[in-house]
């Protein structure tokens, strides 16, 4: 697999010749499981084939019960200089309610030895969780706070079919997800980590100054990303593409010389319901003046008339040229967006 990794890179390199990287993300998956060697010859690679930035942002994904103390010495010596931490939430009863294989106190061992090797860290949390009452997901919020986390990730439970969890609630024996709850979840997070100096810069991510994903960014300000490995998805700007989502043939693939995925290219429309899905998300707004000179006035005049309702119940506003979404309407802002899309069939008319 690692040999494949490198091999793709190669047959790719074409793709970034006039780009320059400025992050490498290890996720999907569990990439912890490399040793430090693995992630530094994969790394070599990247600066083998691509044009690399000075000082680019590194990140490994990673679960509490992966980074034992002796993980996080050999992380701390690559070349990595970013991790972003599974740990979901700080109360046992929620982590077995998710089937998560690590512990509470696992966490918390992690973070206290993460924090002291690593400066740029991120957390997952989960809110919305059923049982998770407002006690228990504000203790969760401070117990992050206590680490002096630099970036939070937080995110509703979404309950996927053919889980346990999903064969519990139709049971009746768990309760089901409660809107209402996660979204007043929801708003205790954002008011707590405003108040501790955190800028809530896309619905679901919150950093202080300084310590914005720029990998993260980069997918919601449309800018191209190539990704590596099976299922990893890509962006050029026009067109998407993904990689065949088995290991075998994957790798059978790459050992041919043959790039194994499929191609999407996007329509104006599809371009269009991209930004505004992405630029919603984020403190930078939907430019009507871009959507204007890169998709035309027919999109721009749509957008307008179709946010009108939207600003009118106080959940959009325009700040000069830029729609941004409102405090109440954040937690609504994929359901407006959703809204606001075009669809081919309107432009014909």
């Amino acid at each position: 697999m690692l040999h494949a990794l490198k091999q793709e890179m190669e047959l790719r390199k074409d793709e970034f010749k006039s780009e320059k990287v400025a992050t490498i993300y290890f996720g999907g998956g569990t990439p912890s499981v490399l040793t430090a060697e693995e992630i530094s010859q994969l790394i070599d690679a990247v600066y083998a084939n691509y044009k690399v930035e000075d000082d680019p942002e590194i990140t490994l994904e990673a679960n509490p019960d992966d980074l034992s103390n002796e993980k996080l010495k050999e992380l701390a010596a690559s070349p990595v200089n970013r991790l972003s931490i599974g740990v979901q939430s700080f109360f046992d009863e929620d982590l077995k309610l998710m089937n998560r294989a690590h512990s509470a106190d696992q966490a918390m061992d992690s973070l206290s030895e993460a924090t002291r090797l690593f400066k740029n860290i991120s957390i997952d949390l989960i809110y919305g969780i059923p049982y998770q009452d407002h006690e228990r997901w504000n203790k969760n919020i401070e117990t992050a706070l206590s680490f002096n986390i630099p970036h939070i990730s937080s995110y509703a439970l979404t309950v996927e079919p053919k889980t346990a969890l999903k064969k519990f609630i139709e049971k009746g024996i768990v309760p089901n997800v409660a809107d209402e709850m996660a979204e007043a979840h929801y708003q205790m997070l954002v008011t707590k980590l405003e108040e501790q100096g955190y800028i809530n810069y896309e619905l679901s991510n919150f950093g202080k100054p300084g310590f914005f994903s720029k990998n993260n960014t980069a997918y919601w300000q449309g800018k191209k990303y190539m990704g590596i490995g099976p299922s990893a998805h890509s962006f050029n700007g026009k067109r998407r593409a993904w990689n065949i989502n088995n290991n075998t043939k994957y790798i059978n693939a790459i050992r041919k010389n043959e790039l194994p995925m499929e191609v999407e290219q996007l329509t104006k429309t599809d371009r269009y319901n991209e930004y505004i899905m992405t630029g919603l998300r984020t403190i930078w707004g939907v430019s009507l003046e871009r959507v204007a000179s890169e998709f035309g006035t027919v999109y721009s005049d749509y957008l307008l008339h179709r946010s009108k309702k939207y600003r009118k119940e106080h959940l959009l506003y325009l700040d000069g040229d830029t729609f941004l979404v409102t405090r109440k309407g954040k937690f609504l802002s994929d359901g407006i967006a959703a809204d606001l899309f075009m669809l081919n069939l309107e432009i014909k008319k």
